[in-house]
């Protein structure tokens, strides 16, 4: 079985966000890159059926020389080898571009994961768009899968109010999320594997020809908090007061 795994290297969740030339840029400054948390939950669940199933996993990244490090952290997890293409994301559009024309070329893979969105811009649309450009079945919000007999598959997606089982076969396109596997099943590196790491190959490929179709004016952050007062329980009427005459929500 071939498995593709789509990362992105994302800012920390801990990480202070800044940003500069007049809040148009991103500022990267101090800033430390991680794989997409979605992407990790991904990455463990292919590297599960690989070793159930066996074949090879492959980890694609579109992203410039920055985001190396993070890809050889998946390769040191346990991808078998990974390939970059040489492009700073600017929008989902010609990034799907990037990656729809790799599986055009490579069209050999039987599962290619992805995470359901990367947590710095949320966008959530570039695994869709990759379906639709190769003409593979794509599932988003999955929290479950499961290789059935004849190689078909039975997914548990996310849905509002509850979970939806579907079925269908491979090749197909897996947007994956929390609940793919358990929190305490997620892989980190160890030693053995951070210096297997180093000989695994890592190749770098052009981008092609692409359309960039959004362009960012401008980020804002969200506004500062406002200080808090606290009352005492039993002074209902100061409460009310405030309430009523400072904040105006009576």
């Amino acid at each position: 079985m071939k498995i593709l795994l789509l990362m992105s290297s994302v800012p920390d969740t801990t990480s202070k966000i800044n940003f500069k030339d007049n809040n148009t840029k991103f500022d990267e400054a101090g800033i430390q890159f991680v794989i997409n948390p979605h992407d990790e939950f991904a990455l463990t669940k292919a590297m599960q059926i690989k070793e159930k199933h066996g074949g090879e996993l492959v980890v694609l990244n579109v992203g410039s020389a920055k985001t190396e490090p993070v890809i050889r952290k998946v390769l040191a997890i346990g991808a078998d080898r990974a390939v970059r293409i040489d492009l700073d994301p600017e929008d989902s559009y010609s990034t799907a571009v990037q990656i729809a024309d790799y599986i055009k070329k490579n069209d050999e893979f039987d599962l290619i994961f992805a995470g359901k969105e990367s947590i710095d811009y949320n966008g959530g649309m570039v695994h869709g768009m990759v379906a639709e450009m190769t003409g593979k079945h794509f599932v988003n919000a999955v929290i479950g899968l499961e290789i059935k007999d004849g190689g078909k598959l039975e997914i548990a997606r996310e849905i509002e109010g509850g979970k939806e089982i579907i079925e269908t076969t491979m090749p197909v396109i897996i947007g994956g999320q929390k609940g793919l596997v358990k929190e305490e099943e997620l892989r980190i590196p160890n030693m053995r594997g951070i210096m297997m790491a180093r000989k695994k190959p890592l190749e770098v490929i052009p981008p092609v020809d692409a359309e960039v179709r959004v362009k960012i004016e401008k980020f804002e952050k969200p506004p500062v908090k406002g200080s808090i007062k606290l009352i005492d329980k039993d002074n209902l009427d100061e409460l009310i007061d405030l309430l009523h005459n400072e904040a105006k929500v009576i």
